[in-house]
């Protein structure tokens, strides 16, 4: 009987890595890329045990506690370093792939009916929950080793093996909880968004909870899985037994969500769902309601986000002086200025970042369009009443106001937190004025993806490697020493550099007339281009 539970489980697992042959090695090499640039840059930028001395003062207080969690800063080796930075960090993101990749192909599969043509072959009533599980941890298991190995061969000399394979195997352990956790959403929800959701969710709650406790008692973040990560003590240490508990509660969840798949009905999920009303509430009515209700949840969840974020950079400010002012490498990384405070040559490189990340929700949200078009759901939409244009409409109104929204909020915590540390204050027109310059950039990345989405609906992903290039030649641009033109390619390269540069109304304007020109030409083609699965 058991065998018959898991037929073809092998097979279905060729199909899933089949499906996602492009979406899992983006996911890997993105993240060995960012983990491996990292301790190279801060070879060059913490070259000196004073140097890492200072970074380590400006690490100990609460606020960069509660952000990247608890080490020796007493040691504080390149190594340690790194992992103290950027190990939690990544983790989570991590443990993010792992919901998304299983959320597919588990409740969304589900969802859309393909779990029932795969049930109705000769294949095991267990057999797609196993496959998308094993698919995932042969994903975590191969950027464990993938990133273990990349760290050890950069040569550093605070970089061991050992701690090199840690810090690959607290990331891959992170991977395999939080598939764990989302296989028994997948069985207790009985939606792809409610699964999303409540992992998601999970994934927050145990990052503040560790932030929480962090800072005011160590011995009671033990709770929170994510304390599991800081806790292995990577490069100073080395305790592999927090590894070793988080893939024995994967090794548990995964049973759990077996035996919850192996008791319920397909298409049924354990949490009571609430019944839907007889008739829409004028709200939804529209196109532009039904949009915004698919999104509400998202859209608030970044919003938060969002201000967290601003937050978390603003409480940093206070110790820029002391630290930065005899580092030079940082300051190929500023913008510099003659008369200018470090702060204000600081401001720029946060607003770069800030205004990235600030882009990702609204394209998103444009992309839903195209997501609820895969699905034949458009279809039910432009056969009656309502036009393409408003339909396109609706999702570009919500994507704009949803850009202005986050940058609003990101610069709202930046200046609320970074004026209770920095003595004098920030002003909130310099902070506001840096962060709404971005804005028109912003408008540029929504209206090419409207333009993807109008001509080329099945490259709309090829966004986000633009949002991806401009984050590095911008970001990094002044370590690597780009040449200028690079920066230009992306449409953040024009946008001026408030407050060490004087605004210039020249540059944006044009950039908001290029999203103009870019937004009509979707349009244009989404009105006359078939529907498309």
């Amino acid at each position: 009987m058991a065998n018959n539970l898991v037929a073809k489980t092998v097979n279905l697992s060729r199909f899933i890595f089949r499906l996602d042959r492009i979406r899992i090695p983006i996911w890997i090499i993105s993240l060995t890329f960012f983990t491996l640039i990292v301790p190279t840059a801060f070879k060059d930028l913490y070259g000196s045990e004073q140097e890492r001395d200072g970074m380590a003062q400006t690490m100990a207080n609460p606020a960069m506690t509660a952000m990247t969690g608890p080490a020796d800063l007493n040691n504080y080796t390149l190594g340690v370093m790194t992992a103290h930075q950027m190990l939690l960090m990544t983790a989570a993101v991590v443990g993010l792939m792992s919901i998304l990749l299983v959320t597919r192909h588990t409740r969304a599969d589900e969802e859309d009916g393909r779990l029932e043509i795969m049930r109705s072959l000769p294949i095991g009533r267990l057999s797609y929950l196993n496959a998308s599980l094993l698919v995932v941890t042969v994903t975590c298991i191969g950027l464990a080793l993938i990133i273990g190995c990349g760290l050890y061969a950069l040569g550093i000399e605070s970089m061991d093996l050992e701690g090199s394979l840690l810090y690959g195997t607290a990331l891959g352990a992170t991977g395999l909880f939080f598939a764990g956790v989302t296989a028994v959403f997948a069985q207790l929800s009985d939606s792809s968004r409610g699964t999303i959701g409540y992992s998601i969710a999970v994934l927050l709650i145990a990052y503040l909870f560790r932030a929480i406790t962090d800072v005011s008692n160590q011995t009671l973040s033990w709770i929170s899985p994510l304390a599991w990560v800081t806790k292995a003590e990577v490069y100073d240490t080395n305790n592999w037994w927090p590894t070793v508990l988080m893939i024995a509660a994967s090794l548990a969840l995964y049973i759990v969500a077996n035996y919850l798949n192996a008791i319920r009905d397909l298409d049924q999920g354990f949490l009571p769902s609430k019944p839907g009303k007889k008739n829409a509430s004028r709200f939804l009515q529209s196109p532009i309601s039904l949009a915004l209700r698919l999104q509400r949840v998202g859209i608030i969840s970044w919003a938060i986000g969002m201000y967290v974020l601003g937050a978390s950079y603003g409480s940093v400010l206070g110790d820029l002086e002391s630290f930065f002012s005899d580092n030079e490498t940082i300051k190929q990384l500023l913008q510099t200025h003659e008369g200018g405070t470090l702060l204000e040559q600081f401001i720029p490189m946060l607003m770069i970042v800030i205004s990235l990340l600030a882009t990702v929700p609204p394209i998103m949200a444009v992309n839903k369009l195209r997501g609820e078009e895969k699905k034949e759901r458009v279809v039910h939409l432009i056969g009656r009443t309502v036009s393409r244009t408003k339909l396109l409409g609706s999702y570009f109104i919500i994507s704009i106001v949803n850009g202005f929204v986050m940058i609003s909020l990101a610069a709202l915590g930046l200046w609320s937190a970074g004026t209770a540390v920095v003595e004098g204050g920030l002003s909130f027109e310099m902070i506001f004025g840096a962060a709404f310059s971005y804005y028109p950039a912003m408008l540029v990345m929504i209206s090419l993806a409207v333009l993807l989405i109008g001509f080329y609906p099945k490259l709309t992903n090829l966004i986000w490697l633009y949002v991806f290039y401009s984050f590095i030649v911008l970001y990094l641009g002044g370590l690597f020493q780009f040449p200028d033109w690079v920066g230009n390619i992306s449409p953040f390269g024009y946008v001026p550099q408030i407050p060490v540069e004087d605004f210039s109304f020249t540059p944006l304007f044009l950039l908001s007339i290029f999203a103009i020109v870019f937004t009509v030409i979707g349009f244009v083609g989404f009105n006359k281009r078939d529907v498309e699965i």
